[in-house]
């Protein structure tokens, strides 16, 4: 039910702000590893639950775990409540503010999964819940938060909330008929794909943004360059009358980008000119 590539996504700019802390260790990042992946544990499988008896009527989600019963929901809630001790339990051990904060950090997590009920800005709600990675990352290495970590956030947030919009695209139909709001159900496909492209524009510019907050050198400008020629890809991969690669574009190009930055940010900073 909860894959670890289901944390690609966001694990790496979690890395991304120990790095531009400048405080790491061993320490920091096994704690931060293991707070990123049990938040995103939680996340997930509170979305599978909270979404449970709309994925049996989905014909796209009928087959997870929980629709065909191959996991129960008793053991769901299990494997929740667990994943949220291990996230509180490493947020303590690395300070007293990262501490405090996982109550905020999982507030978006548990809620994330409802906006979609009422409101068409759920991608941006889930932009700014995945922003979070970055800030938990920031403040788990160093115990505070500094302002210029928040351009990496944004460009996460309308990163995340980009691609959100062109996967939305699949269930248009089904979200239709079902009361679930989204872009392309309130402005359909066509206007859904611009707003994708205007949030990835978006995100682009707040990666330069970072890049020179941190007085990173060229490699991590040519990173963000092929991120964006990556994120223009994505787009021409996803056709609304042929959604048949969707998923190579949501999973092996979002997942490119993540590790495109990763290394270009550990060479913006150790590299010298």
């Amino acid at each position: 039910m909860i894959k670890f590539e289901h944390s690609i996504f966001a694990l790496p700019f979690a890395y991304i702000g120990v790095l531009l802390s400048n405080n790491y260790n061993l320490k920091i990042f096994v704690l931060v590893t293991i707070a990123m992946i049990s938040a995103r544990s939680v996340a997930m499988a509170l979305n599978r639950i909270i979404d449970y008896k709309t994925d049996k009527l989905n014909p796209r989600t009928q087959g997870r775990e929980l629709p065909i019963g191959k996991v129960q929901l008793k053991e769901a809630w299990v494997f929740t409540i667990f994943s949220f001790i291990v996230f509180e339990i490493s947020a303590y051990l690395l300070n007293p503010l990262a501490f405090k904060l996982s109550f905020v950090a999982l507030f978006f997590l548990i809620t994330y999964s409802y906006t979609k009920r009422f409101t068409w800005l759920c991608h941006i709600y889930l932009g700014a819940t995945d922003a979070i990675a970055p800030l938990g990352g920031f403040v788990g290495a160093v115990g505070y938060l500094d302002i210029n970590i928040f351009y990496l956030a944004l460009f996460v947030a309308f990163w995340i909330g980009g691609f959100d919009i062109l996967y939305a695209l699949q269930d248009l139909t089904f979200d239709l008929k079902n009361g679930v709001h989204s872009i392309p159900v309130k402005f359909g496909p066509n206007l859904a794909r611009v707003f994708a492209a205007l949030f990835h524009l978006v995100a682009f510019i707040f990666l330069l943004l970072t890049i020179y907050m941190y007085k990173l050198n060229y490699f991590a400008y040519i990173g963000a360059f092929l991120v964006l020629c990556l994120l223009i890809i994505e787009h021409l991969l996803v056709d609304p009358k042929d959604l048949k690669k969707i998923n190579i574009a949501f999973f092996n190009i979002n997942s490119y980008i993540s590790i495109v930055l990763v290394i270009v940010f550990l060479l913006g900073r150790f590299i010298n000119d």
